[in-house]
């Protein structure tokens, strides 16, 4: 029986759901397509300390990550024989089958589950889906004739291609090439973006290159080499005969003095299933127009490839592309995805104490950005969304965080239509201003600003006389005398209006977003 039939025999009324996130999403699509294969589910405990020891699973076979799901532990019933696995719109995608439910030391909240997995459906959302053609279509495709893969979370500029086209030549090999899609991409940040870019470097590849995008996520904590060799565990599932890395530089093979070295020269990774090419020191020959190996041109006449900070800087200043970086159909779609800092959205978050001056700043940066017309300008001030868009909400650490996420979501969905938002919140937890951060450097850009003024003169300037009942005790979860404020580390900017006037305040945030280029010098008549 089909894993599909016997997902088909669960009725989803009966069992409770999980609602997996971006990293969760991909490890499950990829055990369902096969291309984790053989992983049929969730790693057990076992599986896990045996990956970690000597990246294999507990039998033996040779695996290179791990790949659990952790879950809160109130979402699942201790008794639960089986959990639904549900995307972020509540479509049960899988049905777990629990063989094993581990607690994680330290986090009595959350719980790790394992087991085999069954597919409910085939995902059907998710931009570009047409282009996710499970591994057995994509061997088809190929037919058992060699394979070169490459791999990349940012846009693929002329070296790589360069690259792609000699190894692919030397192998007389055809080329996937597959857009890690889960989580933020490199430089361009969305993966559609990514995509678009990837497939307009395609067009500067040989005919019967394949793109497929793939949602594997990094893992934190391991080094690159036990990521590389799972990418290569997904691209042979694909069909791939050999892997590209680019950036490996630990994969050069000492023996090889030849800047064209031959795939045979090269050793497995552990746990890779095929041969790891490293992609070697190339560089652009300006007097031949050429992409070429670093040894083969005149010394004084290379160009070093861009890093993508620097690719980053120049799309953020509104610089060209050089044309010996990338055709004009990928720059065309690097400046769609990345617009200089003068067209883009972007969010002023202001955190600090009650009574800090906060406020005030913000609704003065509203009047000022308000009267520039640059772009449309919206006030998410702490009070106000308090009493609309997170009215019912408690001051407990869950409901203060959930507040903060409220503003971020909107916050975000104003940048990304190219307007300004300004929020002032107290926002005193850090890992909540992390998770805006997040949210809005997806679409645009995120400036923390950090009101720090003394909680002595906020306590003198408080006219609502909170802080007096704080003390008194009549007002719990009071920031600042009986809740902490975890003092940000990435402002970008630091303002103490004990010193400073609101006018000075301002002043210096519009410096700031003049300066960094975010807004054009505003004329002198204006």
């Amino acid at each position: 029986m089909t894993a599909q039939a016997q997902a088909a025999d669960v009725d989803p009324a009966s069992l409770s759901s999980v609602t997996l996130g971006v990293r969760q999403l991909g490890d499950l699509e990829l055990i369902l397509s096969g291309a984790f294969a053989p992983l049929t589910g969730f790693m057990t405990e076992a599986d896990v300390a045996a990956v970690d020891k000597s990246a294999t699973l507990a039998d033996g076979t040779p695996w290179p990550v791990p790949v659990t799901l952790e879950v809160a532990a109130d979402s699942v019933p201790a008794d639960a024989e089986r959990v639904l696995l549900a995307d972020p719109e509540g479509t049960p995608l899988a049905v777990l089958t629990i063989s094993e439910r581990a607690a994680i030391p330290g986090q009595g909240d959350r719980v790790v589950l394992a087991g085999p997995v069954h597919a409910n459906r085939v995902p059907e959302h998710g931009s570009f889906r047409r282009l996710m053609i499970p591994p057995e279509q994509a061997r088809s495709e190929f037919g058992g004739q060699p394979v070169l893969a490459f791999a990349t979370r940012g846009p693929i500029g002329g070296r790589q291609i360069g690259l792609l086209k000699h190894m692919a030549g030397q192998l007389k090999a055809r080329l996937l090439v597959l857009p890690m899609v889960a989580g933020p991409a490199d430089v361009v940040k969305q993966p559609e973006a990514l995509i678009r870019t990837v497939l307009a470097a395609a067009e500067s590849m040989p005919p019967g290159t394949l793109v497929v995008p793939v949602p594997y996520a990094e893992r934190s904590g391991h080094d690159r080499d036990r990521d590389l060799a799972a990418i290569a565990v997904i691209a042979a599932s694909h069909g791939a005969t050999h892997l590209m890395a680019d950036g490996w530089r630990g994969l050069s093979p000492a023996a090889s003095t030849d800047p064209f070295h031959e795939p045979a020269q090269l050793a497995l990774l552990p746990a890779a299933p095929i041969p790891v090419m490293p992609a070697g020191d190339w560089a652009y020959d300006r007097q031949a127009e050429v992409w070429r190996p670093l040894a083969f041109i005149e010394p004084g006449t290379e160009v070093e490839d861009l890093t993508p900070d620097h690719l980053a800087d120049m799309l953020d200043g509104g610089q060209q592309i050089p044309s010996w970086f990338a055709s004009e159909s990928v720059a065309a779609e690097l400046r769609h995805a990345r617009p200089p800092r003068s067209e883009r959205g972007f969010v002023l978050f202001l955190t600090g104490l009650s009574g800090s001056g906060k406020s005030t700043i913000a609704r003065d940066l509203r009047d000022l950005l308000a009267e520039r017309g640059d772009r449309r300008v919206s006030l998410l001030d702490g009070d106000l969304v308090r009493s609309l868009l997170s009215a019912g909400l408690t001051f407990s650490r869950e409901d203060r965080d959930l507040n903060i996420a409220r503003i971020g979501y909107v916050a975000a969905e104003i940048a990304k239509h190219g307007g300004i938002a300004i929020c002032a919140p107290i926002a005193p937890f850090a890992a909540a201003r992390e998770r805006a951060r997040q949210m809005v450097s997806e679409v645009g850009d995120f400036l923390l600003i950090h009101v720090a003024t003394p909680v002595e003169v906020c306590e003198q300037r408080d006219r609502k006389g909170l802080y007096a009942k704080a003390r008194a005790g009549l007002i719990k979860q009071f920031t600042g005398v009986n809740d902490p404020y975890e003092e940000p580390t990435d402002a970008i900017l630091v303002l103490d209006t004990s010193v400073i006037s609101r006018e000075q305040a301002t002043e210096k945030i519009m410096t700031m977003l003049i300066t960094g280029g975010w807004l054009p010098a505003a004329d002198d008549g204006r």
